[in-house]
Protein backbone atom coordinates (compact mmCIF):
# COMPACT_ATOMS: atom_id res chain seq x y z
CA UNK A 1 0.00 0.00 0.00
CA UNK A 2 1.29 3.29 -0.49
CA UNK A 3 1.53 6.14 1.79
CA UNK A 4 2.26 9.94 1.32
CA UNK A 5 3.46 12.16 3.59
CA UNK A 6 4.32 15.79 4.53
CA UNK A 7 8.67 16.55 3.10
CA UNK A 8 10.22 16.73 5.99
CA UNK A 9 14.31 17.62 6.38
CA UNK A 10 14.75 13.81 7.25
CA UNK A 11 13.67 13.11 3.15
CA UNK A 12 15.77 15.12 1.71
CA UNK A 13 18.46 12.14 0.30
CA UNK A 14 15.00 10.81 -0.68
CA UNK A 15 13.58 14.12 -2.28
CA UNK A 16 16.66 14.77 -3.83
CA UNK A 17 16.79 11.51 -5.81
CA UNK A 18 13.27 12.01 -6.85
CA UNK A 19 13.74 15.34 -8.33
CA UNK A 20 16.61 14.10 -10.17
CA UNK A 21 14.42 11.53 -12.35
CA UNK A 22 12.68 14.68 -12.63
CA UNK A 23 14.88 16.70 -13.65
CA UNK A 24 16.04 14.21 -16.36
CA UNK A 25 12.89 13.49 -17.45
CA UNK A 26 12.01 16.77 -18.62
CA UNK A 27 15.51 17.24 -19.76
CA UNK A 28 16.51 20.17 -17.72
CA UNK A 29 19.40 21.32 -15.36
CA UNK A 30 19.19 23.52 -12.19
CA UNK A 31 21.56 25.01 -10.32
CA UNK A 32 22.30 23.78 -7.15
CA UNK A 33 21.17 26.60 -5.43
CA UNK A 34 17.67 26.17 -6.68
CA UNK A 35 17.44 22.54 -5.75
CA UNK A 36 18.82 23.71 -2.31
CA UNK A 37 16.43 26.65 -2.03
CA UNK A 38 13.42 24.55 -3.43
CA UNK A 39 13.68 22.06 -0.53
CA UNK A 40 14.46 23.95 2.23
CA UNK A 41 11.01 25.71 1.35
CA UNK A 42 9.66 22.53 1.58
CA UNK A 43 10.55 21.48 4.62
CA UNK A 44 9.83 24.27 6.21
CA UNK A 45 6.14 24.40 4.16
CA UNK A 46 6.36 28.16 3.91
CA UNK A 47 3.81 28.23 1.09
CA UNK A 48 5.30 25.90 -1.41
CA UNK A 49 3.84 22.56 -0.18
CA UNK A 50 5.09 18.79 -1.02
CA UNK A 51 4.65 15.01 -0.17
CA UNK A 52 6.48 11.90 -0.83
CA UNK A 53 5.02 8.57 -1.62
CA UNK A 54 6.49 5.41 -0.28
CA UNK A 55 6.04 1.92 -0.80
CA UNK A 56 5.21 -1.28 1.63
CA UNK A 57 8.89 -1.02 2.25
CA UNK A 58 9.23 2.66 3.34
CA UNK A 59 11.11 3.46 -0.38
CA UNK A 60 10.43 7.13 -1.79
CA UNK A 61 8.84 5.83 -5.29
CA UNK A 62 6.79 9.76 -5.95
CA UNK A 63 6.76 13.07 -5.23
CA UNK A 64 4.39 16.01 -5.58
CA UNK A 65 4.68 19.79 -5.46
CA UNK A 66 1.74 22.40 -4.86
CA UNK A 67 1.18 25.68 -3.78
CA UNK A 68 -2.22 28.05 -3.33
CA UNK A 69 -2.58 31.60 -5.05
CA UNK A 70 -5.10 34.33 -4.85
CA UNK A 71 -7.33 33.94 -7.98
CA UNK A 72 -9.39 37.26 -10.20
CA UNK A 73 -12.10 33.77 -11.45
CA UNK A 74 -12.99 33.07 -8.00
CA UNK A 75 -13.29 34.51 -4.43
CA UNK A 76 -11.24 31.71 -3.31
CA UNK A 77 -7.99 30.58 -4.16
CA UNK A 78 -6.85 27.75 -6.86
CA UNK A 79 -3.88 25.10 -6.22
CA UNK A 80 -0.93 24.76 -8.70
CA UNK A 81 0.19 21.54 -9.11
CA UNK A 82 3.51 22.31 -10.00
CA UNK A 83 5.53 19.27 -10.05
CA UNK A 84 4.29 15.47 -9.67
CA UNK A 85 6.88 12.40 -10.42
CA UNK A 86 6.68 8.50 -10.07
CA UNK A 87 9.58 6.51 -10.54
CA UNK A 88 9.78 4.44 -13.68
CA UNK A 89 9.62 1.01 -12.22
CA UNK A 90 6.45 2.24 -10.18
CA UNK A 91 4.50 3.66 -13.01
CA UNK A 92 1.06 2.53 -13.69
CA UNK A 93 0.90 1.25 -10.36
CA UNK A 94 -1.67 3.76 -8.76
CA UNK A 95 0.94 6.14 -7.20
CA UNK A 96 0.22 9.38 -9.44
CA UNK A 97 -3.22 8.74 -8.59
CA UNK A 98 -3.11 8.60 -5.15
CA UNK A 99 -0.54 12.01 -4.86
CA UNK A 100 -3.27 13.80 -7.25
CA UNK A 101 -5.88 12.73 -4.83
CA UNK A 102 -3.64 13.92 -2.11
CA UNK A 103 -3.34 17.00 -3.56
CA UNK A 104 -6.77 17.65 -4.32
CA UNK A 105 -8.02 16.76 -0.66
CA UNK A 106 -5.33 19.43 0.66
CA UNK A 107 -6.14 22.21 -2.01
CA UNK A 108 -10.18 20.91 -0.30
CA UNK A 109 -9.19 21.48 2.88
CA UNK A 110 -6.99 24.82 2.02
CA UNK A 111 -10.66 25.94 0.42
CA UNK A 112 -9.38 25.91 -2.85
CA UNK A 113 -12.03 26.25 -5.91
CA UNK A 114 -10.14 23.63 -7.95
CA UNK A 115 -6.32 22.20 -8.69
CA UNK A 116 -4.81 22.43 -12.17
CA UNK A 117 -1.40 21.60 -13.81
CA UNK A 118 0.17 21.53 -16.94
CA UNK A 119 2.33 18.93 -18.60
CA UNK A 120 4.01 18.42 -21.97
CA UNK A 121 1.47 17.68 -25.10
CA UNK A 122 4.15 14.52 -25.67
CA UNK A 123 3.94 13.07 -22.14
CA UNK A 124 1.10 10.75 -23.51
CA UNK A 125 1.83 8.19 -20.04
CA UNK A 126 1.20 10.94 -17.53
CA UNK A 127 -1.66 12.08 -20.11
CA UNK A 128 -3.51 8.90 -19.70
CA UNK A 129 -3.51 9.19 -15.99
CA UNK A 130 -4.71 12.98 -16.32
CA UNK A 131 -7.61 12.52 -18.87
CA UNK A 132 -8.78 9.81 -16.06
CA UNK A 133 -8.72 12.05 -13.07
CA UNK A 134 -9.14 15.60 -14.32
CA UNK A 135 -10.61 17.68 -18.35
CA UNK A 136 -8.10 19.13 -20.39
CA UNK A 137 -9.01 22.80 -20.40
CA UNK A 138 -7.93 23.43 -24.26
CA UNK A 139 -5.71 26.24 -23.13
CA UNK A 140 -1.97 26.58 -24.69
CA UNK A 141 1.09 27.87 -22.19
CA UNK A 142 3.01 30.35 -22.91
CA UNK A 143 6.29 32.17 -21.09
CA UNK A 144 8.87 34.54 -21.43
CA UNK A 145 11.35 36.68 -19.42
CA UNK A 146 10.60 38.78 -16.39
CA UNK A 147 13.56 40.14 -17.24
CA UNK A 148 13.99 43.84 -18.70
CA UNK A 149 16.39 43.38 -22.02
CA UNK A 150 16.03 39.60 -22.43
CA UNK A 151 14.75 38.48 -25.84
CA UNK A 152 11.08 37.52 -25.46
CA UNK A 153 11.35 34.39 -27.19
CA UNK A 154 14.72 32.21 -26.51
Amino acid sequence: MTTIAPITPADHADWLRLWAGYLLFYEQALPQEVTDDVFARLASDDGLHGAIARDDDGAAIGLVHWLLHPSTWSTTSYCYLEDLFVAPDTRGAGVGRALIAHVREQAAAAGAAKVYWLTRQDNATARGLYDRVARSTGFVHYETSSEPGRPERG
